[in-house]
């Protein structure tokens, strides 16, 4: 395939912006690699069908992670995306940036450039905010953020009650502090999800010096050492049909393939902590103990509550007419329940007086079902899921074998600190305080997950891990810093290796308040920035 000034490996949320601001330089060549296919399924445009690409091997990597002790031994679906756009194809749509604490806590580990001060600017920056621009929002930039097409009663009143427990009722998010409750703003236009693809490649594609290669698996980088520097010159790759190649890159590499995929990467390659490698012969051709270690997630807890005098998606989900209904809806004006995120209602507090910030996070879904993939209950019901924005935690990825199509074991360790285990407790006790409140007394809200007769600590961790499940936040596994586990500089190049740098959520020291996907654009403009000002 010859030479590329630029290679970025993964079409994700971070990649697809890369390849857009790289190519804008006309006297570069980009090469963008997918692993995936192409984003041209039917149900990827229409945002509740993450119902259908969410476990599709057509869109979905369809990762399980390793058997969890602090889920009781449960091994969990999780998803990453495996198509052009990356997870933005499949994900809940939800626009959360982080708080302020967040950034600020990345620079106080030495980071410099990353205070949220200094990170505002690129978020606004890629923004087309549906208010238009004000000193926290941008207008005209190709990341399009609306607000909900559709509301429930039920979900209303739980703002209601949120508030009579003391959590203020607020416009948006995104504003440096998430105190309050609200609805959640998503990636969407029209009705339409607004993808990576959509916002930054398909704009930029007849582009002469911009490639684009999809179901091309990256299997290794190829370096060099030259008067005791490292150098990566360029990738080996393996296409669908079985071929394999090699692709030059004559500035560097980018790796964007995610908190699973560039860990990985680095790995196969011989980058990465010296025991993982040894242990399936793999030369160690840089030491680097960080690679796939301190993999963070966010947990939520799906607390289930039936109600009664509401409807709620379940009745119309099972109901032909109402099937209809929702279809026709949506086809004629882009609104109703076609157009939802997974969650609708968000909130944010401190789980107890001494959090510093809002630490736990509520989404709020006017429908219940025991696990994803399975039919919604046949009763009117409320699930309010809370999760621990700031896990104590810690995981990792490890490749299991040397063969690059192999999934890499994905070890969590949810809920493995006691910090963590009375977050979870605290967050369910809460959540019950809310659901007891005035507001929602009219609709007899009754917990049936996991229970109320489930009440002392010990019961309630027991049930943490039944009910806990992944948001599909990692990051991490190649995080930032100046310490001996860090993987990158703040610069986001890989220590020791000339040439390579690491560019997409995997890069996060720790992880930010609620949703990822912003963060890693915000990431993703600013690195490209980076990349352009080394080479002049």
């Amino acid at each position: 395939m010859g030479e590329f000034d630029y290679v970025i490996v993964g079409a994700g949320s971070a990649g697809c912006l890369l390849a857009n601001r790289l190519s804008a330089d006309k006297d570069v060549r980009v090469l963008l690699l997918e692993a995936g296919g192409r984003d041209d399924y039917f149900w990827i445009d229409i945002p509740v069908g993450y119902l259908y690409t969410i476990g599709n091997p057509r869109t979905d990597w369809c990762y399980r992670t390793e058997p969890d002790p602090g889920l009781n031994g449960r091994s969990l679906l999780y998803a990453r995306g495996k198509v052009l756009g990356g997870c933005s194809s499949i994900n809940a749509m939800i626009y959360m940036r982080g708080q302020k604490s967040d950034y600020d806590q990345w620079t106080a580990l030495g980071n410099r450039g990353w205070s949220w001060e200094e990170v505002l600017p690129y978020f606004i920056r890629v923004e087309d905010y549906a208010h238009g621009a004000d000193d926290l929002h941008g207008a005209g930039g190709e990341l399009r953020v609306e607000d909900p097409r559709v509301s429930w009663e039920i979900v209303d009143a739980w703002r209601e009650a949120a508030a009579e427990c003391g959590i203020p009722k607020v416009q948006e998010f995104n504003r440096g502090d998430n105190f309050g409750v609200a609805y959640f703003q998503m990636n969407q236009r029209r009705g339409v999800r607004w993808s990576a693809t959509k916002a930054f490649l398909r704009p930029v594609l007849k582009r002469p010096n911009l490639t684009v290669r999809t179901n091309v698996h990256v299997t290794r980088l190829r370096l060099e050492t030259r008067e005791g520097l490292k150098r990566v010159l360029g990738v080996e790759l393996r296409a669908a049909n079985g071929e394999s190649a090699f692709v030059g890159a004559r500035r560097e590499v980018i790796l964007a393939a995610g908190a699973i995929g560039s860990p990985q990467i680095l790995q196969l390659s011989g980058i990465g902590r010296g025991e993982t490698l040894a242990a399936l012969d793999i030369p160690v051709q840089h030491e680097l103990p960080g690679v796939g270690e301190n993999l963070q997630d966010h947990l939520q807890i799906r607390m289930m509550y039936r109600v009664q005098g509401v409807r709620t998606l379940n009745e119309r989900a099972n109901s032909l007419l109402g099937k209809l209904a929702m279809g026709l809806e949506y086809l004629v004006f882009r609104t109703g329940p076609l157009t939802m995120p997974p969650s609708q209602m968000g909130a944010f507090a401190r789980s107890d007086p001494s959090q510093p910030t809002p630490n736990i996070e509520w989404h709020v879904q006017p429908l219940s079902l025991d696990r994803f993939g399975e039919p919604l209950h046949p009763f009117p019901a409320i699930t309010p899921s809370v999760c621990n924005l700031r896990p104590t935690s810690r995981g990792h990825v490890r490749i299991k074998s040397r063969d690059p199509l192999a999934h890499p074991a994905i070890m969590l360790n949810y809920l493995s600190t006691d910090v963590d285990r009375k977050v979870a407790m605290d967050g369910m006790r809460f959540t019950r305080r809310i659901m007891a409140a005035r507001a929602l007394a009219k609709y007899q809200p009754e917990e049936f997950k996991p229970g109320a007769e489930i009440t002392d600590d010990a019961a309630l961790v027991r049930a943490a891990g039944d009910l806990g499940t992944t948001i599909f936040h990692p990051i991490g596994t190649c995080k930032m810093g100046n310490d001996p586990d860090s993987v990158v500089d703040d610069k986001l190049r890989v220590h020791g290796i000339q040439g390579l740098r690491v560019i997409d959520a995997s890069v996060m020291p720790l992880i930010t308040s609620g949703n990822t996907n912003a963060p890693t654009t915000m990431i993703a403009e600013k690195g490209a920035e980076m990349v352009r000002s080394s080479w002049g």
